[in-house]
């Protein structure tokens, strides 16, 4: 007698210790605080007014970077430069201060008048005094993603914040800046809890799906009205295992997926790039076909955006043909997305079956 099982629910992780918390101070109109006018110093000044701070410098004898700065900062943030030492008098008030200090000694006694102020401080790359980091930014303003590694590499963080650009497209700042101009209009329409979650579901995928695409009014119009054909399919090669050999697309199906089936074989640093509140469920390998095609179509009438996810390249090996005609047969929209061969090279494919969209692995 053949015992099929249920595929298992793998639930979200509990989160793990932080070194540091991460979080996004708005200073806007603020006044912000910059201690020294060296190179280092006159970065950080670019940094809080072009968070919109209003920076007062406090620099002797600055070097030719922070003069320029003070000269040519556009707007949203002005940067005024005074050309004496800081005082304690110049904290109060402020919302955040930056200093780049010579010693330990000059770090120690900056960090104790600026907290005697109520001001959080840094000290530029001495983490032992200081009260919040910078971390390495990816700029999708207003999609912002800051990077940290508590101090002990910047290299490293710099290397992460590059593959992390190659992810993000750029186009996800017109996105994120449509998302803050669209929600006081969504509010306005008094939408129930349920259409305003639809209307952001319907939103995401549809940045995840075109990020390049200026999202405008007709847009917003659109992703008001109702599902246009419910849920969706794709069939995801994992390649050979490794998560570094993951293509864009495959990157991108997993982050916007509703729901991921996968086998054992899949390499559990995959799904790390999956959203954590996606459905993840592990097939077991006595399931049999029919029942998991059951599943599949199941989800995807539901509404859901599915994600089959296998190793290897699914658009060579054919490991993926019941599915497609199974799901084409129910009127369910199927795309695959090729893995990486296992030598390394990108795997061709033949001729796509009707209906089914193969999206070249070498095209993010």
């Amino acid at each position: 007698m053949t015992v099929h099982h249920t595929p298992a629910d793998i639930g979200p992780a509990h989160m793990v210790p932080l070194a540091r918390l991460p979080v996004f101070f708005s200073l806007a109109a603020k006044r912000g605080v910059v201690c020294g006018g060296t190179p280092a110093a006159a970065w950080k000044a670019e940094l809080l007014s072009a968070a919109g701070a209003q920076v007062d410098v406090y620099a002797p004898q600055p070097a030719q970077e922070m003069l320029a700065l003070a000269a040519s900062a556009p707007p949203p943030g002005a940067i005024a430069l005074h050309r004496r030492p800081c005082s304690a008098a110049d904290l109060p008030g402020a919302a955040i201060a930056v200093a780049d200090c010579t010693d330990d000694a000059d770090a120690a006694a900056f960090a104790a008048v600026a907290r005697a102020a109520g001001v959080p401080v840094n000290i530029v790359d001495r983490p032992a005094f200081s009260d919040f980091a910078f971390g390495a930014i990816v700029n999708r303003s207003p999609l912002v993603v800051g990077i940290s590694t508590d101090g002990a590499s910047p290299v490293f963080a710099r290397a992460v914040r590059a593959k992390i650009e190659g992810l993000l497209p750029r186009g996800f700042a017109r996105w994120a800046a449509a998302a803050a101009a669209w929600r006081p209009r969504l509010k306005a329409l008094a939408l129930p809890f349920r259409g305003r979650r639809e209307f952001w579901e319907r939103f995401t995928a549809r940045a995840l799906a075109a990020p390049e695409h200026a999202p405008d009014d007709c847009a917003f119009e659109a992703l008001l009205g109702p599902e246009d054909g419910g849920g969706s399919l794709v069939i995801v090669g994992a390649g050979p295992g490794d998560p570094e050999l993951l293509t864009l697309r495959a990157v991108r199906a997993l982050q916007s997926a509703d729901a991921i089936l996968f086998d054992a074989d899949v390499a559990a640093g995959i799904l790390d790039f999956a959203r954590r509140e996606a459905k993840k469920m592990l097939l077991a390998p006595s399931g049999g076909r029919e029942g998991e095609i059951r599943l599949l179509i199941a989800l995807a009438k539901a509404g859901r955006r599915v994600v089959r996810l296998k190793s290897g390249d699914p658009a060579t090996s054919g490991t993926g043909d019941a599915e497609i005609e199974a799901c084409r047969a129910a009127g369910i929209a199927v795309e695959i997305v090729p893995g990486i061969g296992a030598t390394g090279h990108r795997a061709t494919s033949g001729d796509p079956a009707p209906n089914v969209r193969i999206v070249a692995a070498n095209k993010p």
